[in-house]
């Protein structure tokens, strides 16, 4: 996985460094170091990136759900 892919596939997830750090509860300059081509990203996690990003961006973002609890408390209460 080149360094532009890595970085792609954390936009597509909208997951930032220190989100996928946490989440691998890995070291933030190691993945920042995958970040700049500086390590290697290892061919698991590439794959692991790959598939979630795939699946991201086949099945995009519900739109459903837009303004969902956005009205007013009024509003609300007259549908119960």
């Amino acid at each position: 996985m080149t360094p532009a892919r890595f970085t792609q596939c954390l936009l597509v997830l909208r997951w930032t460094p220190i989100n996928l750090a946490s989440a691998l509860h890995c070291n933030l300059a190691w993945i920042e170091a995958m970040e700049t081509g500086e390590e290697k990203v290892p061919d698991e996690l590439a794959t692991w990136l790959e598939t979630l990003a795939r699946t991201h961006e086949e099945l995009g973002i519900p739109v459903t759900y837009r303004g969902k609890g956005l009205e007013p408390a009024t509003s609300r209460a007259a549908r119960r």
